[in-house]
């Protein structure tokens, strides 16, 4: 029998990954937060995949993380600000040559992660697929995408990404995961804070070509700087084409904001200006954007990080 899948996070993208590995019979396990939130799973009688308007139920396995398995084989799945706890609660079953699969927004929380466990092998993944819940324990497949995979200290392929292969889950094994994680922060910072500022759709960001302008050109001087120059090759013309290619979209930070939630600013904007700061970079027009977003957050009684 294969290795199992442990997945922490039941979010759109964990439950789009339990719901087609389990699809392929590969042995999943959702890890869930509490007993309460279990009992509530088991009485669901599963995760339910809504792909092209037909919804189909598969029976994954849930658990705490107090079950008394071994944990080989981890995605992470949930939001950039719970990793590091949400994978320290696990601590204890973790194997000492564990793999970690991280799937997080922005940047600095993989490496959090990564410093607490010092002899797991920890994997940064970036993924373009979108899908989103409209009930618990069910997920819509609203977007076919691409995750990239990568380990920048060991740059073998691990044996699993059969797995992902027989799970129909798109992907590619990448050499140069970080160029992609900055390139895809760039592209966040450049887009979600204005669409919660402005309060729009990602197409209504065309009206604001000139503030978009601007701040590419500070966030391709930022990559530059941080040693990142092929993140910063042709970033507006990339940004351009996600706002034409995803206009009916909200973006998932305005998503937050409009349902109360948590952002992730503190591992989109707030990483990209500390990283100016620690280089002694000024960058006025992103750093503004920075102050304006939280002074909007706090206005909603938001948490400002």
């Amino acid at each position: 029998m294969s290795t199992p899948w442990h997945i922490l996070g039941a979010g759109s993208l964990g439950t789009l990954w339990a719901t087609r590995l389990a699809r392929a019979g590969v042995p999943v396990r959702l890890i869930l937060r509490d007993d309460t939130r279990l009992a509530g799973y088991r009485a669901s009688k599963g995760l339910t995949l809504v792909e092209h308007g037909v919804a189909h139920t598969y029976a994954v396995a849930g658990e705490t993380s107090d079950s008394p398995e071994p944990i080989h084989r981890l995605l992470v799945a949930c939001k950039a600000y719970d990793a590091q706890n949400a994978v320290a609660q696990l601590h204890h079953r973790l194997v000492p040559d564990a793999e970690l699969i991280l799937l997080q927004n922005g940047l600095g929380s993989q490496d959090a992660v990564a410093a607490q466990l010092p002899l797991a092998r920890c994997i940064f993944a970036s993924s373009t697929e979108g899908a989103f819940r409209d009930g618990d324990w069910r997920v819509v497949f609203a977007g076919h995408g691409h995750t990239w995979l990568g380990d920048a200290a060991h740059p073998t392929p691990p044996v699993w990404l059969d797995d992902l292969h027989a799970a129909g889950i798109p992907h590619q094994w990448s050499a140069d995961i970080l160029t992609r994680l900055w390139r895809k922060l760039a592209l966040n910072c450049a887009i979600n804070p204005l669409t919660v500022l402005y309060n729009c759709r990602n197409r209504e960001l065309q009206a604001h070509q000139c503030e978009v302008a601007t701040l590419c050109a500070e966030l391709s001087e930022l990559l530059e700087c941080c040693g990142q120059p092929a993140a910063a090759e042709g970033l507006q013309q990339d940004v351009e084409r996600v706002i034409h290619a995803t206009a009916a979209n909200y973006s998932s930070m305005y998503q937050d904001v409009a349902n109360a939630r948590r952002t992730e600013i503190s591992y989109l904007l707030g990483y990209a200006c500390q990283a100016a700061a620690r280089h002694h970079l000024k960058l006025p027009h992103l750093q503004q954007l920075q102050v304006r977003l939280i002074e909007l957050l706090v206005a909603r009684g938001l948490p400002r990080d």
